[in-house]
């Protein structure tokens, strides 16, 4: 986790500290900032492998500038929100976060998540090194750059509409369940629901589909799952 660096977002101070005093021990670079508006204006200025961000945040609120932040970012967001209200942990993926952390929370926790999301952005080694492109009609998916295009045209997606769509898209016509999909992108130990697999599905198609009710890519079989149609 050398060189890799952290953007930490929360208006209480002595949380701030503790996070960045623990992560900096993994040799991470720590940037923080406290209310909204400096939030935006540091990811708009830095480069982040992660931003941790808190929901309740002067200013601007942790979902405003998580939709803010992916309007020219897809660097992955894990939201930290003091309520154990669901409606806050789906908010904020329907905002485009990748995962969240409910407060009281263990800083094991948190280092844990940063890490894993970390590994799975990273470039894949193995078998699907050699194929590094892969394409499907008009789409067309750089693995190791972690970018898709259609018709040539680059697609912003976040870490997690990387990971659906690549796994999908290398099986094609293979229908994953629901929980499947949770536990093949998220991992056996994400503590959301498959609710989180349906938000993210439908944020992908809003974004690579001309109609997303009439999907040409990424298909829902009924009671069963979803698949990538490769004709």
């Amino acid at each position: 986790m050398a060189e890799k660096r952290v953007l930490v977002v929360d208006d209480e101070k002595l949380i701030v500290k503790g996070i960045r005093f623990s992560l900096e021990q993994d040799d991470l670079q720590v940037d923080c900032a406290y209310d909204g508006e400096e939030a935006l204006e540091y990811a708009r200025n830095n480069k982040y492998d992660i931003i941790l961000l808190d929901v309740m945040l002067p200013k601007l609120t942790g979902f405003e500038v998580c939709q803010q932040i992916r309007e020219f970012s897809s660097v992955p967001i894990i939201m930290l929100t003091a309520k154990g209200d669901d409606m806050d942990k789906i908010l904020g993926l329907e905002y485009g976060a990748d995962d969240y952390i409910t407060k009281p929370f263990n800083i094991l926790e948190v280092k844990a998540r940063i890490k894993a999301i970390m590994r799975r952005v990273e470039p894949k080694s193995g078998s699907r090194e050699t194929q590094r492109f892969v394409e499907s009609g008009d789409m067309k998916l750089d693995c190791e750059g972690r970018r898709v295009y259609i018709d040539g045209r680059e697609i912003s997606l976040t870490a997690k509409e990387f990971e659906v769509l690549e796994l999908l898209m290398f099986n094609p016509n293979k229908v994953y369940g629901r929980e499947a999909l949770l536990k093949l992108v998220w991992g056996a130990d994400y503590p959301g629901d498959v609710r989180t697999v349906d938000v993210h599905i439908r944020r992908l198609r809003e974004k690579i589909e001309d109609n997303p009710s009439e999907p040409k890519y990424v298909h829902t079989k009924w009671g069963v799952g979803y698949y990538f149609l490769n004709d």
